[in-house]
């Protein structure tokens, strides 16, 4: 018994490397090409485990695991022209998976990386097509999303052919080259100095409008102003000119008195200047009377009528008086 031991545990080790060789497991986020001297014999899509025959040599059974997630791969600094002419920068990704292992497999011999070369072609063909035929402002706008379908759907038939299902396209940049840039710039800021000096002259208009405006208000308000001020004045007038009537009705002697008092204040006090007048000047009458030759004061006025306000003042000096010589 003793002797056997040995061969026992030959013989169960071979066995379990025989079941370890012929298993092999495909988790949730895989796929499995099982190929048998390099044809493929099965391909298995759901995980769980699996049994092959238990070697691989001479190319007997082979496994090959792809991947079941979507993949992704980015095309960047693309230089397309748009229909304008001029060139620009654009970058891009492309969200993918595979669909059918056993094309993926006979096309691009299960290579991820080949088959991203392929696409990378056809996603810059793509790209170009649907730029040449619209604007710069078109990736810029609403437009953008309708621009990434149509590179979708563009690349799809491509894909298929390699086993590959194209989930989504997007463009992730569009720029300007340098020299493209410089002119949009150019021609940007052209087109805001021309708005800027349009709205200057609206508002320059504007501002003379109601500047007109303004003026015609303030000769109106001046005029309708100075028309109230002339009515009122003559109205004043008028009541004065009442009042001095009937002032003078009632004592015409004061009336004339007050008058000359009047004058007398408006010419000879605060005004600094010297008046050369005769003694027996009319102006002076309420100053002096002549009796004998010889110069007498004025009699006393008569007392103010009734109603009237303040006393008669004293009698001027004559200039005669005043400088000590005669007349």
């Amino acid at each position: 018994m003793a002797n056997r031991l040995p061969f026992i545990a030959v013989i169960a080790a071979v066995i379990l490397f025989l079941i370890y060789s012929s298993i092999f497991v495909v988790n949730e986020r895989q796929q499995a090409i099982v190929l048998r001297f390099g044809e493929i014999v099965d391909v298995k899509s759901e995980p769980g485990i699996y049994f092959k025959a238990p070697f691989a040599f001479f190319e007997a059974d082979n496994v090959q695991i792809i991947d079941d997630r979507i993949l992704r791969f980015d095309l960047d600094d693309i230089r397309v022209q748009v229909s304008g002419g001029k060139f620009y920068e654009v970058d891009a990704f492309v969200a993918y998976r595979i669909s059918d292992p056993r094309t993926f497999r006979q096309a691009v011999s299960g290579s991820v990386s080949q088959a991203e070369a392929r696409l990378r072609t056809r996603l810059d063909a793509a790209l170009r097509r649907v730029y040449g035929v619209r604007g710069f402002e078109s990736a810029l706008s609403e437009e953008r999303a309708e621009m990434m379908r149509e590179v979708r759907d563009q690349l799809r038939p491509d894909a298929t052919s390699l086993g590959l299902q194209i989930e989504d396209v997007r463009i992730r940049r569009t720029d300007l080259t340098a020299e493209v840039s410089q002119q949009t710039y150019d021609r940007m800021k052209a087109e805001r100095l021309a708005e800027a000096e349009r709205l200057r002259a609206r508002g320059r208009e504007a501002a003379q409008r109601i500047r007109a405006r303004a003026d015609r208000e303030v000769v109106e308000i001046v005029a309708e102003a100075r028309k109230e001020s002339e009515i009122l004045r003559g109205e004043g007038e008028a009541e004065r000119n009442a009042i001095f009537a009937e002032a003078f009705q009632r004592d015409p002697g004061f009336f004339e008195f007050y008058r000359s008092m009047i004058a007398y204040s408006n010419a000879l006090l605060g005004t600094g200047t010297t008046m050369v007048l005769s003694p027996d000047s009319d102006f002076f009458r309420y100053f002096l009377t002549k009796q004998g030759g010889a110069a007498q004061p004025a009699p006393a006025a008569p007392a103010p009528a009734a109603g009237a306000t303040g006393a008669i003042p004293e009698p001027a000096p004559t200039p005669s008086e005043a400088t000590g010589a005669n007349p």
